[in-house]
């Protein structure tokens, strides 16, 4: 049995690697994606005040603060029973647009674009974003770097800071917005609506107009048959900071439909030996294997899971690239991977969007930042749509207010299971008896997790200091031969 490992895989946040077992005829036998960090922010939030959870969780990860900010912000209006008003949620959801402007952007051209701007199988000093701005022209790497700034001037104004986030308090927000304040905003919105057209503009001229690019995003191998989860307004339009969660099967038609507080009864999550990440999986249905399909219950939490698993955007411009989507890859539901990285686009354009419409709104600028709080602290479940996914935060409290659980589910845990899946049937689509295993092929397999745009510091963050571990020593017909075990508790 011969082995080939990936360690690092790249371009993504976090660490991770993979493990790749070809058998005696040279064919993939097995693929494990591992994850060797341990989580930690669930225990060290434990004894503390429930209000400073929002300031906290925002370190999870530097480069979606915000998701974990504003998840764990209505967490704890629920904790305290309050909803804040509306000028405090619009100015929340205003921060939140700008955060996922910045966000798409980055993944868009500095970890997505190498693999098709450049090519999937160009060198490895090319597959970045310095391989991206010499296909594309310095002038358009300065507009990137542009627009995402005026993105992090947007977080940093609303939120205090564009990676260490204050701005939500139990019951509303910390400051309010002034009138000139508001006018900027408008401003770079309008440039953020420019600028994510261009964009995909980029890509149907790079991508889209590329037949061999089209024939690897519909019948490459990348597919997976999986149900599709997001969040959705009252109207199932797609929406990152407030409403329902749904579930739509392989076929499209919805499965379930529930409140965030409801979660428990939806999501199950499973543990294997060989990774400190976690698997969720539908619980009505059942863990039935890292197996897609029908029958399954693994899902998948991403940009184009949430298009799947809704009717539609809530603004006109991303509306009409929604429907331009649907209708050039052959109707509802899509299940090419590779296809995440249009519904992405879609996104971005609908956060520009959304971000504009925001910032007219008259509530903007509204005085009324703050609830009265409720009497008696509880438990409290926050949801919102994270770039990579749905994220849920749940905390529990005694009754001072002080945090005596907590439990995280981050967009990149919900994909664990769906990433191991598609690393492997990439994997085995690309490595066969008889072909030379190069480094082109082996960053075919990594641009199957790429396309979900992982967060591993999200979703595994590590503690300092030494993690129990437990090494298995296998022949190669898997006999156990030694265990090796390091029990030493972290400090």
């Amino acid at each position: 049995m011969r082995r080939i490992t990936i360690d690092p895989i790249t371009r993504l946040e976090g660490h991770g690697k993979i493990e790749i077992f070809l058998n005696g005829e040279g064919d993939v036998n097995n693929v494990y994606f591992q994850v060797p960090e341990l989580r930690g922010f669930e225990k060290f939030c434990e004894g503390r005040p429930v209000e400073e959870l929002p300031a906290i969780v925002a370190k999870i990860c530097g480069v979606c603060p915000g998701c974990h900010h504003m998840a764990s912000g209505k967490a704890v209006d629920a904790v305290f029973g309050v909803e804040p008003p509306p000028t405090a949620k619009k100015l929340r959801e205003l921060f939140y647009m700008a955060h996922f402007v910045h966000s798409h952007i980055a993944h868009f051209y500095a970890l997505a674009a190498p693999d098709f701007v450049v090519g999937p199988q160009a060198s490895k000093a090319e597959r970045n974003i310095l391989g991206v701005i010499g296909k594309v022209g310095v002038e358009i790497g300065t507009e990137v770097i542009k627009q995402r700034r005026k993105a992090q001037e947007i977080q940093a104004l609303l939120g205090g800071h564009q990676t260490f986030v204050v701005m939500n308090i139990p019951g509303g927000v910390r400051k309010g917005l002034t009138e000139p304040e508001r006018d900027d905003i408008i401003e770079k919105a309008k440039g953020f609506i420019g600028f994510a057209q261009f964009t995909l503009k980029v890509f149907n001229d790079i991508v889209l107009s590329n037949k061999d690019y089209v024939d690897l995003i519909v019948n490459g191998p990348y597919s997976l048959k999986l149900h599709s989860m997001g969040l959705v307004d009252a109207n199932n339009k797609v929406n990152f900071y407030d409403g329902k969660v749904r579930v739509v099967d392989t076929d499209g038609k919805e499965l379930y439909k529930y409140s965030p507080f409801e979660y428990r009864e939806y999501i199950a999550e499973r543990v294997e030996p060989w990774t400190y990440l976690k698997f969720p999986y539908l619980k009505k249905i059942g863990w039935k294997g890292f197996v897609d399909g029908q029958d399954s219950g693994v899902y998948h939490a991403t940009p184009l899971s949430r298009l799947n698993a809704s009717d539609g955007m809530a603004t006109p411009l991303a509306q009409k690239e929604y429907e331009r989507m649907y209708s050039t890859l052959g109707g509802k539901p899509i299940h090419a991977t590779m296809a995440m990285h249009w519904a992405r686009l879609v996104e971005l354009l609908y956060s520009a969007e959304h971000c504009l419409e925001l910032a007219l709104d008259d509530d903007i600028t509204g005085k009324e930042l703050r609830a009265p709080l409720g009497i008696i602290p509880g438990e409290g479940v926050g949801i919102v749509e994270a770039q990579r996914g749905t994220l849920t935060h749940h905390y529990w409290t005694d009754n001072k207010g002080i945090v005596t659980k907590v439990n995280i589910i981050v967009g990149t845990t919900n994909n664990n299971a769906a990433i191991t899946m598609s690393i492997k049937k990439a994997a085995q689509g690309l490595i066969k008896k008889g072909v030379e295993v190069t480094d082109g092929i082996l960053n075919m397999i990594e641009m199957a997790f790429r396309a979900y745009d992982p967060c591993f510091s999200c979703a595994t963050h590590s503690l300092p200091g030494e993690m129990p571990m437990v090494v298995n020593i296998r022949d190669p017909e898997g006999k156990l031969l030694q265990q090796v075990t390091r029990t030493k508790q972290v400090k």
